[in-house]
């Protein structure tokens, strides 16, 4: 929290890119103003990036939370049904499956997700982290979703969110910027943060606080801190 207020007081637009496709934007941003982070209008989401991905009147299949139903909607997308829907939606006219983590994923989810990918919709997933952080440790994630869907359908998806394009772009637009070459990306996973500042091109800042706790050569990490206080303090050291 403290850090984050320094960040802003310096100048610093502080956007907040997560691959948590479960919650809405509004859930979200409430989460992070209960622990003193304002944050509306700054919380960008793998469900955000699958729905720029999307078309108006597109008709969607989707195996996910709120957040995934808020981005398709959003998109003017339509949904027509879900994983775990009934027998009467109508599965023969699907344009695009839009996967994400939700934890009712069963066997009838993957059958009716698989079968309409198979039958020649898209598949478009928020994310591949294969597993998602959790109080109680990690549980299965998304990816791991994804990679039964995927799997069952013998479709490849194309994924939205950390570190991939969709993300990216939506990114640039939110922050206005096109070139982020002076930006840092502040994270815990190399394989998503890492790869995603690679991507857009800005630096990376790893800390030790989070899911990988260990910092190799081709993460590419201009940065390596115990914790976000100190990434902050190092990143505002060298914009001075």
């Amino acid at each position: 929290m403290a850090a984050i207020a320094r960040l802003r007081d310096a100048g610093h637009r502080v956007i907040f890119v997560t691959n948590n496709s479960f919650a809405t934007v509004g859930e979200q941003e409430e989460a992070l103003r209960s622990i003193g982070i304002p944050a509306v209008g700054d919380v960008v989401t793998s469900s955000q990036a699958a729905g720029s991905l999307l078309a108006p009147g597109e008709r969607v299949l989707m195996g996910g939370g709120p957040g995934v139903r808020e981005a398709i909607e959003s998109s003017g997308a339509t949904v027509i049904g879900e994983s775990d829907g009934t027998a009467s939606d109508d599965l023969q006219n699907v344009d695009t499956v839009v996967v994400g983590y939700h934890s009712t994923f069963d066997y009838k989810g993957l059958t009716r997700l698989s079968g309409a990918a198979r039958r020649g919709a898209r598949l478009i997933a928020t994310n591949d982290d294969a597993t998602y952080p959790t109080p109680k440790g990690l549980i299965p994630g998304g990816g791991s979703i994804l990679a039964a869907v995927s799997t069952a359908s013998g479709v490849a998806p194309t994924i939205a969110g950390k570190p991939y394009e969709a993300m990216a772009k939506l990114v640039r637009k939110v922050s206005g910027e096109s070139d982020l070459s002076s930006a840092w990306m502040i994270g815990d996973r190399s394989s998503t943060d890492g790869l995603f500042a690679q991507r857009v091109g800005c630096r990376f800042a790893h800390v030790m606080t989070g899911v990988v706790r260990e910092s190799r050569p081709e993460d590419k990490a201009s940065l390596v801190a115990d914790d976000l206080a100190a990434a902050v303090e190092f990143i505002l050291r060298s914009t001075e």
